[in-house]
């Protein structure tokens, strides 16, 4: 079968500039082999593939490559790895023209992605459905009150990922002026919520219907002075922070987390592979801080390791997420 793996690692592809760029742009990050592996990992399951950009000329490209037959049924699938260009809700782009010329793709939906991106209407469902999440307020200006929320707390852009304008702040003198980096930088409004501090943990999800909740992973901040995930504890060598998986958790703990981060999942309308951050605060209580529907799939990225602790090697890993779009769309194995 013809498989693309869609992907962003240029900003340009676009008629005109407009609206917020994505955070990496206009200078790509270096994959380091992320996106050969998973082409690698895809031709090991026996498919035809093509590496391609998810800008203005995807479609164009994507018909080139896997033409409908005589009945317009679809010739191949693609692996999307597309983060988007620019504007609101990027990741939602790449699936809604998809969804557009009628091809199949793993992961998401425009509805799941744009959910699951913004931080404020997600937490509002997991809310809706009994899932703990800390206290949090939106702001724009930074004066706004903060009702009832303890400090420290942490602010963060409505609509972004990679914790990208994370910060922690320890006291109201401190905050407007984090919000306001928020606003300026990325565009967009400040969520506010109060730091749960404790242990994080992230639960990786695989599959539809029920589920399956992969082994744990625990981040481990050893010294770190703000017990944060930043960009630079996950990307920068020097900085990153080690990952324990499978996390050491007590059964009853293992399975409330399970069985919320199933929650969240069908409540943001997410599909086949997702990550749950968790923090468990010092009294051993659980409080989902966000989900994401398309966590990264390097070799030591958490939900990467959680499917190895599972038992899967890479290549294995990637072409179940494969099959399991696949049999999504058409009720069958992928051949």
């Amino acid at each position: 079968m013809r498989v693309a793996i869609v992907r962003n690692s240029e900003f340009g592809g676009v008629i005109n500039r407009f609206g917020q760029p994505y955070p990496g742009s206009p200078h790509p990050w270096p994959s380091n082999g992320y996106y050969e592996r998973v082409v690698a990992a895809v031709k090991e399951g026996g498919h035809e593939t093509l590496l391609c950009e998810g800008d203005k000329g995807l479609l164009n490209t994507l018909e080139r490559f896997m033409p409908p037959d005589l009945q317009a049924r679809p010739s191949g699938i693609v692996f999307n790895l597309a983060e988007g260009i620019q504007g609101e809700y990027r990741f939602t782009h790449v699936p809604a023209m998809l969804e557009m010329a009628g091809v199949p793709y793993t992961g998401s939906g425009p509805l799941g992605h744009g959910l699951t991106d913004d931080k404020v209407i997600s937490k509002r469902l997991m809310r809706s459905c009994g899932v703990p999440t800390a206290k949090f307020c939106i702001m724009r200006l930074g004066t706004e009150s903060t009702g009832d929320l303890r400090f420290p707390v942490v602010v963060k852009p409505r609509r972004e990922d990679n914790s990208f304008g994370l910060q922690l702040v320890h006291e109201p003198a401190q905050l407007r002026q984090a919000v306001e980096m928020i606003v300026t930088q990325y565009g967009q409004d400040a969520l506010v919520e109060e730091y749960i501090d404790g242990r994080e943990i992230h639960v990786a999800l695989l599959g539809n219907g029920e589920p399956e909740v992969l082994p744990l992973a625990e981040i481990d901040f050893g010294e770190c002075e703000t017990g944060l995930l930043t960009w630079a504890g996950k990307y920068l060598p020097a900085e990153k922070l080690p990952t324990i998986c499978p996390a050491k958790i007590e059964s009853s703990l293992a399975t409330l987390l399970g069985e919320i981060s199933v929650a969240t999942f069908r409540a943001c309308q997410c599909r086949d592979y997702a990550r749950l951050d968790v923090r468990i605060d010092r009294s051993g209580r659980p409080f989902v801080l966000e989900i994401n529907s398309m966590p990264g799939l390097s070799m030591h990225s958490s939900w990467v390791l959680a499917a190895i602790a599972a038992g899967h090697s890479y290549s294995s890993l990637i072409n179940r997420i494969l099959r399991i779009a696949h049999a999504r769309y058409f009720g069958n194995d992928v051949r």
